[in-house]
């Protein structure tokens, strides 16, 4: 399983949580056990206040798994998704450079 961190970004007149209905479905599609139908792990999640800003800590297979589970709040503003370690991976390979995979 590989780590991500995701950002989703939307405008301020798009906010879904100001739609109650909307805010009640992405509650349930971020759950712990919603993210598993999707091969995701979700890690940890908040929201930035007064920014419009999601962010997520996930885990993945494929990244595509993720591209998949962030439908939805790609249909609200942009989503971004980055390759992530832990803090103890990147101290044991000495950086935080991933290590380039053999051929």
């Amino acid at each position: 399983m590989s780590l991500y961190f995701v950002r989703h970004q939307h405008d301020a007149e798009t906010c879904p949580a100001k739609d109650p209905q909307m805010g009640q479905m992405l509650v349930q599609h971020v759950s712990k056990s919603n993210a598993r139908k999707f091969g995701v792990d979700l890690i940890g999640d908040a929201v930035l206040d007064a920014q419009h800003t999601f962010v997520l800590i996930l885990e993945a297979e494929d990244k595509a798994y993720i591209e998949q589970f962030m439908q939805p709040f790609a249909m609200a503003g942009s989503v971004e998704i980055v390759p992530a370690s832990s803090c103890e991976t990147v101290v044991e390979r000495q950086g935080c450079e991933p290590v380039a995979a053999a051929d």
